[in-house]
């Protein structure tokens, strides 16, 4: 029996708008994110050589950095079940990719086929980090979202054959898969029941 001082919640599920804003909020943080990046890469490279400053800022500051801001928005969810934060997780990821995409094929001059697996290598280590989220273990799979993004970028300037990028989607769109597959439709709080003591 529900006393006076506790309420009963219902599992939240977005609707389209609810999840169309997160879609709208990775693609607008990714350009600052991305000027930001190159802000501190033209003052990196005041002090060290242009590619040691790059590479630095690509793969290391990047992952840490772009890991962070696609997950921050869902840290804020309420009422949330594992599954609409995981959806919600890989929308925020898409949006960001898709933002990322258009920058470096459209400003940069990057081929279409090299940027395209970013989108959804960005969505599903974004929902790797929502089940962190969902699990109360966020700092562990956040971990395992930057290590993927780390080997993809490092792959992706270093190894010119790009097995490194392959191993690095491939493992992140396995794990996005296999993380939905365990999560469910019960809340990501330990109880149904908020006491207002």
């Amino acid at each position: 029996m529900i006393k006076k001082d506790q309420i009963l919640l219902k599992p939240h599920k977005p609707d389209l708008k609810e999840k169309l804003f997160f879609l709208l909020s990775g693609i607008i943080v990714s350009i600052p994110i991305t000027l930001l990046f190159e802000t501190f890469a033209g003052n990196l490279s005041h002090v060290l050589p242009l590619f040691l400053s790059e590479a630095i800022l690509i793969v290391i500051f990047a992952p840490l950095i772009e890991e962070f801001a696609k997950a921050y928005p869902l840290f804020y969810r309420h009422g949330e079940t594992e599954r609409s934060i995981f959806v919600l997780g890989f929308l925020v990821g898409l949006g960001f990719g898709i933002s990322e995409f258009f920058i470096y094929v459209f400003i940069t001059g990057v081929p279409v086929i090299v940027r395209l697996p970013g989108i959804f290598f960005h969505a599903a280590s974004t929902s790797i980090i929502a089940y962190g989220i969902a699990k109360g273990q966020p700092i562990k799979y956040y971990s395992i979202a930057v290590s993927l993004h780390f080997l993809n970028n490092f792959s992706a300037i270093f190894d010119p054959g790009i097995i490194g990028v392959l191993i690095a989607n491939v493992t992140t769109f396995y794990l996005s898969w296999r993380y939905y597959n365990k999560t469910s439709e019960n809340f990501i709080e330990e109880s149904y029941i908020l006491n207002f003591e």
